[in-house]
């Protein structure tokens, strides 16, 4: 790919550049040559593999996987391309739990895997590899006993713990696929995320425990199975001491696990099988399921949490995700793991008891690493320093923020008040179908310069490009584009579950031969990247990506709402809320009965995080004349830059505009009153 050879030669060409002589927030890591960890960077440092890594991945990959993974037996091709995702580690066999947990209880079986942080505060679990090894083993042998076999799948309902851990490692043990769904989720949208994948049992909580309240999991599932065919049992933990209706299908699982064997032999996977799927939102109105597989995924986060955030063993490492998101996947679970390290399970939410949560945490757990999104962030800085300040943070010495872009006072604030201005602060980008972080300020050459809210630098083989809108890619710095990454790494997403065509759509048709990651960038006069948003019909909710169709779609079924256009609109704490424009039926009187009747549909349908935070009611939409509707438009009226709407000659009827502009005002003008 000529256009690829480009890239490469100008990500070459910047690492020569020498390093600007100014110093800025955060230290550098420190590039050690330890050659007893494999994963440590080389005499040479950061610019060696950097190098490397963009010149022949391939070779650069083997290496690294060959000092990293522990093999069943050896790969004999590093990498073969394909029109659309590569795969990689050819003729390799491993197995996936073994790599997280038997290497590591070898070594060091009392060495502590997790510390489970419960809703209730001051409650910490702490669990040894060798627990950890024993849960996961008794959960694979009761999923054996129960007809689960290599190559079925399995759904995973359940708040994070270390029993949710446990069902994700003993899939991986017994060759199993799981496809973990965030515990808030509907029942609908569980449904329809078994139905796609085709999933034979479920694993869940009787109830879950988050914020003080009670989660209602099983009935949750309960509903969800009705409309499944496929699912042959339900695995039920107990979370809470209350009951729940169990029935012929419904397996009570630390029973099971307690008459269950200690010892499972792993099965040795092919690196190309699939490790797991995990739904996330497309532009359309259904969610997809993007796929994993074993070894090049489980490299590539191991890798990145030791690079980015400079682990080092005997840390304590705490990312609060939900391990329902990729972020939990890969830096809770994985990549931690893989790395022998100390991984923090956080059940609560930043602001119960009260907004000094993590902070105690911090403090009592003695964290190293403290990985969140700006979401929180934000939350919190409202609140006051008061809150941060109460307790001891010198155990900090890098924190993370990821799943959206964070705003210049959130990374202020989080590096001078938090951080007290000694950590370093790394503002990661990556999404669901990389597999982990591409995009960050570390690792870099020591002491170079991290610059505020901003991602920055590729990481080791990932050569980022920036497209025209012809398709053409733009050279030099000080500019902007679709951001897009020219050679293939091994964590990438190698399809969407029953649908490779929409995955080569999505990410392959738009550049070919580049993969297109939906999200625009700026490059600076320095040749750092920024991340400046999406640039399709997805909105990052909190950090959760969300299709503005998933939510039309569910709105759509309100018998007296026959249209809606739903748009991102910048919010204050959640870095984007879901606005709704719709239109009613002429008869319907109750407005706002209307209204909440919507929110209860999409909070029923996908999550409550999905409900529009307005609902505004409008004659018509703005539509072409062929009837696609003027989404830029409704944005222009929200973001109040209706002074520039930009060539509206393609629409059915420009009078459109100055409708929906007086609708907006009148409803702006109710709000404030």
């Amino acid at each position: 790919m000529e256009l690829a050879a480009v890239a490469r030669a100008r990500v070459l060409g910047a690492l020569r550049r020498p390093l600007s002589p100014r110093r800025v927030p955060g230290s550098g890591r420190r590039c050690r040559s330890d050659m007893g960890d494999p994963a440590a960077l080389p005499p040479g440092g950061y610019r060696l593999w950097q190098e490397r890594a963009a010149r022949d991945p391939a070779a650069f990959w083997a290496e690294v996987a060959r000092g990293t993974l522990r093999w069943d037996s050896p790969f004999h091709t590093a990498c073969q391309p394909g029109p659309a995702a590569a795969r990689w580690f050819l003729g390799g066999r491993l197995n996936v739990s073994v790599n997280c947990l038997d290497q590591h209880v070898e070594r060091s079986p009392n060495r502590v895997a997790l510390i489970w942080e419960r809703d209730e505060p001051g409650t910490a679990v702490h669990v040894t590899y060798r627990e950890l090894l024993d849960l996961t083993c008794r959960l694979a042998n009761t999923l054996k006993k129960y007809g689960i076999q290599k190559g079925d799948k399995v759904a995973i309902y359940m708040s994070v713990s270390p029993l949710s851990v446990a069902a994700m490692l003993a899939c991986a043990r017994i060759g199993a696929i799981h496809t973990v769904v965030f515990a808030g989720f509907s029942a609908e949208s569980l449904a329809g995320r078994i139905m796609d994948s085709g999933c034979k049992a479920v694993i869940t909580y009787n109830q879950g425990v988050r914020g003080g309240r009670i989660v209602e999991l099983k009935t949750t599932v309960d509903e969800a199975v009705k409309n499944c065919p496929s699912i042959k049992h339900v695995f039920v933990a107990q979370r809470t001491d209350n009951k729940v209706q169990m029935g012929d299908s419904d397996i009570p699982l630390e029973e099971e696990m307690a008459k269950a064997a200690s010892v499972c032999t792993p099965e040795s996977m092919d690196s190309e099988d699939m490790l797991f799927m995990l739904y996330t939102s497309g532009s359309t109105g259904k969610p997809k399921g993007i796929v994993h597989t074993q070894a090049g995924y489980l490299l590539y986060a191991a890798v990145t949490h030791k690079h980015v955030f400079d682990y080092q063993q005997g840390d304590v490492f705490g990312c609060v995700a939900d391990i329902g998101w990729i972020t939990g996947h890969s830096y809770v679970v994985y990549g931690p793991l893989c790395n022998g390290a100390t991984s923090v399970l956080f059940e609560s939410t930043p602001v119960y008891p009260d907004p000094g949560r993590y902070w105690e945490v911090v403090q009592r757990l003695k964290i190293n690493q403290f990985y969140g999104a700006p979401t929180a962030i934000r939350l919190l800085l409202n609140y006051g320093e008061e809150w941060v300040k109460k307790y001891d943070r010198s155990s900090l010495k890098t924190l993370g923020s990821v799943g959206e872009p964070i705003n210049s006072e959130a990374w202020h604030w989080f590096y001078w008040v938090v951080g007290e201005g000694r950590c370093t602060l790394v503002d990661t980008w990556w999404q669901t179908e990389t597999g982990g972080i591409c995009i960050a300020p570390r690792p870099s050459e020591e002491k170079a310069e991290i610059v505020p809210a901003m991602a920055m630098r590729p990481f080791f083989g990932i050569v980022p490009v920036l497209m025209d809108a012809n398709g053409k890619v733009i050279e030099g710095n000080d500019v902007s584009g679709a951001l897009c990454i020219a050679q293939p790494w091994p964590g990438m997403a190698r399809t969407i579950y029953g649908d490779h065509q929409r995955f080569v759509d999505a990410y392959f048709k738009a550049y070919p031969g580049y993969y297109f990651t939906g999200d625009g960038a700026y490059r600076t006069k320095k040749g750092y990247y920024q991340i400046t948003g999406r640039m399709d019909d997805v909105i990052n909710i909190s950090g959760h990506r969300l299709g503005t169709a998933e939510i039309e779609d569910a709105m759509a079924d309100h018998p007296e709402v026959p249209e809606t256009a739903v748009i991102g609109y910048p919010h204050k704490i959640k870095g984007e809320g879901a606005f709704a424009f719709i239109v009613l039926k002429e008869q319907t009187a109750h407005i706002e009965r209307v209204k909440e009747e919507l929110k209860t549909i999409v909070a029923s349908k996908i999550a409550k995080y999905a409900v529009p935070d307005h609902i505004l009611v409008v004659k018509r939409l703005p539509k072409t004349r062929s009837g696609k509707i003027m989404r830029r438009l409704l944005r222009k009226v929200v973001t109040e830059q209706s002074s520039n709407m930009g060539d509206v000659t393609t629409l059915d009827d420009p009078s459109v505009v100055k409708e929906i502009l007086d609708a907006y005002q009148k409803y702006k003008e109710k709000s404030s009153s």
